[in-house]
């Protein structure tokens, strides 16, 4: 089976829906796919949890199929949005000095792509 894991950095919503809709797309076709909230993106956590928020139904697609594999701890804890990211039970990745490692996916022969 093929592996992708996909950080996404980009906290701007034209970016951050083109990482659900690949996610939601590879899981479609196969893949063991994880998404990895990472830098500004770990803004969204808060808007991505309201119900009026135009990306929350892909948000809520993406938890359900169990495709997110957390959010950045640093990266939460500068962006003040670890309340929200422990509302949604996310992880807080922290295997690198506070943030995710994508070595940790390199070695698990994930293909990672970067947003």
């Amino acid at each position: 089976m093929k592996k992708t894991a996909l950080f996404v950095f980009n906290g701007d919503p034209m970016c951050f829906i083109h990482v659900l809709l690949n996610a939601l797309d590879f899981n479609a076709k196969g893949r063991d796919v994880r998404i990895v909230v990472e830098g500004a993106a770990t803004q969204l956590l808060p808007q991505l949890a309201q119900t009026d928020h135009p990306l929350h139904q892909l948000w809520n697609r993406c938890l359900a199929a169990d495709l997110v594999a957390g959010a950045c701890r640093a990266c939460a804890h500068k962006m003040g949005t670890v309340e929200a990211a422990n509302a949604q039970q996310l992880p807080l990745l922290a295997d690198m000095h506070g943030h995710p490692s994508m070595s940790a996916y390199l070695d698990a022969d994930f293909e990672v792509i970067t947003f």
